[in-house]
């Protein structure tokens, strides 16, 4: 199963963790983005995503395809926020169960990797004295 979305309202790790659950999967991998207080010496006061969010899901529904393919993994689940957040709050989650560990751990780490290479989400990081659109490679 798939769980794919983009939202302006908070992310619930809680309700993401319950999905991902299945009793015929011996490991699950969870990876939670969250909104740092300081990034290379500046203090973040906020961030901005936007997103594409038609072409954004898409996007999100070729890695899920891609890793349904070439991973042995049970469920996937993104959720991805857009609007303002704060220090502290969790734009991005992402969880991967499969039967064992391996194939959860780098279905989860290709995932985010490839999110972040191509899906439609843009991240504008507003510092204390000033902003900057941040580019999405890592």
């Amino acid at each position: 199963m798939v769980d794919i979305r983009i939202t302006p309202k908070p992310l619930d790790i809680k309700e993401c963790i319950e999905w991902i659950m299945a009793s015929e999967c011996g490991g699950v991998d969870l990876f939670i983005g969250r909104v740092r207080s300081e990034t290379l010496g500046s203090k973040v006061v906020q961030l901005e995503f936007e997103a594409y969010v038609q072409m954004a899901l898409k996007e999100m529904k070729v890695i899920t395809d891609y890793v349904v393919a070439n991973y042995k993994v049970e469920n996937i689940l993104i959720h991805h926020r857009i609007g303002v957040l704060t220090v502290g709050e969790i734009p991005v989650i992402i969880a991967v169960s499969a039967q064992h560990r391996d194939a959860a751990f780098d279905a989860c780490r290709y995932i985010i990797d490839t999110l972040k290479r191509t899906v439609p989400i843009w991240k504008k990081e507003i510092y204390e004295e000033g902003q900057v659109w941040v580019s999405a490679h890592p």
